[in-house]
């Protein structure tokens, strides 16, 4: 993939911004850029890319990481050991900012901590937001993402799969999870040589859980009468599709079926109408339209959908207040939700990508009510 033109990208923006120099410190933002993903939950990670080159700011057990995988010259080297040099990665930041000439420094506004910035402007430099900038050149992926993405699709529909299908009474929503779980290693094992594998999954079940949207799987037992809502993602070498489904064991209320009418019919009409040319709003407003007419729509807490590719949730986002024109290169996961107190929570998701000629469905799991029912 190639990063040089990334980087080449991000200087056009910075001549157009006046811009001396542009500090990354969002880590999917570095991926992008420099092709580096390392785990940064206790020790920061901070690139900066001027002009005439790129550097990073990085510990000592990322040195060997970084060289691999991305052209950054120099690298700075903080030390977790006594003797062996800096110790201290706002020394190493101030640094560089040293050497940084002239006045307007990009920083992404709601990424960079307040440390960080502070450091910055009492260097005498002026701080330009460079976030939304970022945002729009990973909204539209190269052919080299899509189909990566695309890959991604295939994967998450067989774990889905084998999930739902290992589904009864008496398993946990672990143990369910557990089955796709096993399909993607052994997949990516057996046809995609040293790639990494990022995933995420949740199960939860029956009528007070799936009316959560964002819970964690856990030891619950799945029970005859259960709507389960089962949500995955699958990131191969960095880029992520998404898929979910609503399914039962056994048979479903006369409630349940008629929520899950009402969530398939705006999932369905979404897929229908998004494409290249309409704005993400209108997207949204398709599949509440559909909820709004059946009465539900007291029962929606989010938006449509979201972006997805390096992130599990990127921008653009499809919701109410978003006026922006979608574009051929856009991936997106569309998923309107409903989640009514006493019937239970209804969601299905798709990953599409936008086309010239209109949107293309690359997760594929059957979404009908009578595919959805298992013992």
């Amino acid at each position: 993939m190639d990063r040089a033109k990334r980087v080449e990208a991000l200087r056009e923006v910075m001549t157009e911004k006046n811009l001396d120099a542009a500090i990354i410190f969002n880590f999917e933002n570095q991926f992008y850029f420099s092709g580096l993903k390392a785990i940064t939950y206790s020790r920061p990670i901070i690139m900066v890319v001027e002009q005439a080159r790129q550097s990073l700011i990085i510990p000592k057990l990322e040195e060997k990481h970084a060289k691999e995988k991305t052209d950054a010259n120099p690298i700075h080297i903080y030390h977790e050991v006594e003797g062996r040099g800096s110790t201290d990665y706002h020394e190493l930041f101030d640094k560089v900012l040293n050497g940084i000439e002239g006045s307007q420094v990009g920083i992404e506004f709601g990424s960079l901590p307040a440390e960080l910035a502070s450091a910055i402007q009492e260097k005498g430099h002026d701080l330009v937001d460079i976030q939304a900038d970022i945002v729009k050149m990973r909204a539209i992926k190269s052919g080299e993402e899509i189909d990566m993405i695309k890959e991604s699709g295939k994967l998450v529909s067989g774990a889905l799969k084998h999930t739902l299908e290992n589904s009864g009474s008496g398993k946990s929503e672990l143990e369910i999870d557990y089955h796709g779980n096993q399909y993607l290693f052994e997949e990516i094992s057996r046809h995609h040589t040293d790639s990494t594998l990022d995933y995420f999954v949740m199960s939860p079940s029956g009528v007070e859980r799936t009316n959560m949207p964002h819970v964690f799987s856990n030891t619950r037992k799945l029970e005859t009468g259960d709507v389960i809502i089962h949500s995955r993602q699958v990131g191969l070498n960095g880029y992520r599709a998404e898929c979910e489904r609503t399914y039962f064991i056994g048979a479903p209320t006369e409630g349940q079926r008629e929520a899950f009418r009402v969530m398939l019919e705006a999932h369905l009409a979404a897929l229908d109408f998004i494409k290249a040319g309409v704005t993400a709003k209108a997207v949204n407003q398709a599949a509440l339209d559909v909820i709004k007419e059946a009465g539900y729509d007291s029962y929606v807490s989010h938006r449509t959908g979201h972006g997805i590719g390096i992130g599990q949730h990127e921008e653009p986002s499809l919701r109410f207040d978003n006026d922006l024109v979608l574009e051929a290169g856009m991936v997106f996961c569309v998923e309107p939700g409903i989640y009514i107190p006493g019937v239970g929570g209804f969601r299905h998701s798709d990953t599409v990508v936008l086309t010239e000629d209109g949107a293309e469905v690359i997760t594929e799991y059957p979404r009908d009510l009578e595919s959805m029912v298992f013992e």
